[in-house]
């Protein structure tokens, strides 16, 4: 979409309104794909949401966009209402908006090059009625590249980066690039969380480090970065985020799910204490 200079400073004045209204902004990055980035997005958002937060959650993963899927909108479009885009309502506190909700077909790609998919992010900045919010979780694409460098200039005041990792050295390499990123772009680093983080066998109850263990753990020290916590790799996540409900709510008395609460709890504490 093509603006001219009028049409532009209106959309940087919806922009810097939007924002203005919205006391904690929280971007969600990864160095490479398949970490579960967008797995603690919603359950961070959705865990959020539960405990009488107002929440948005915008999925800037414009070619992967996931969000919709594990927050059960499957089908769900955005409509206007004249002025501003309207979100999609998850539950009484919690907002969502993806670009999977301007197709009404799953399967086609989004084909577009950096200055489309900065404008779209943008577009979801200021031209949606996000209202006032306690929070607003960014769930970007891995990399460091347009979707994240956009939601991080975009975002003036950004709150902090919260950096997903698996504990194998590859994933590791990348998420100190993404600490990095974070910090030469003057964006405060939340932590490090490292998911799939060791496998308990459902039947002998043995723990197996099928990606090893520490990885995250060890690159937060070395960053000196907060280290949030480790989330094993558990094969009801998969089921419950197919099934469109957030594990941290539909699985709130297991192991795992405790431990997420603890990160949230953690984040929660880390922007209390940076106030």
């Amino acid at each position: 979409m093509q603006f001219n200079n009028e049409e532009r400073q209106a959309q940087d004045k919806r922009l810097a309104d939007n924002l203005s209204r919205i006391k904690y902004k929280l971007v969600v990055i990864s160095g490479k794909g398949g970490v579960g980035k967008t797995t603690v997005s919603v359950n961070l958002a959705y865990e959020l949401s539960t405990r009488g937060y107002k929440v948005g959650i915008l999925d800037a993963d414009i070619h992967g966009p996931n969000v919709v899927k594990m927050l059960g909108m499957d089908g769900v479009q955005l409509y206007g209402d004249g002025q501003l885009i309207q979100p999609a309502e998850i539950n009484k506190n919690l907002r969502a908006v993806s670009v999977a909700m301007l197709s009404d077909d799953p399967d086609k790609p989004i084909i577009w090059r950096g200055p489309l998919k900065t404008g779209i992010i943008k577009q979801f900045l200021s031209d949606v009625s996000w209202g006032d919010l306690d929070f607003l979780v960014i769930d970007s694409p891995p990399g460091t590249g347009d979707e994240p460098l956009s939601v991080c200039q975009l975002i003036k005041g950004l709150d902090g980066a919260i950096i997903v990792t698996t504990p194998q050295e590859v994933a590791i390499l990348d998420s100190r690039k993404s600490v990095q990123f974070a910090k030469e772009l003057n964006v405060p680093v939340v932590g490090i969380i490292e998911n799939m983080s060791g496998f308990k066998c459902p039947f002998c109850g043995h723990e197996i480090d099928i990606f090893g263990k520490g990885g995250g753990e060890k690159a937060a020290k070395d960053l000196n970065v907060n280290f949030l916590g480790r989330l094993p790799l558990e094969p009801d996540i998969v089921k419950f985020s197919d099934e469109g409900k957030p594990y941290i709510h539909y699985s709130r008395d297991t192991e795992t799910a405790k431990k997420m609460v603890d990160i949230v709890d953690k984040i929660e504490k880390w922007l209390e204490e940076k106030k």
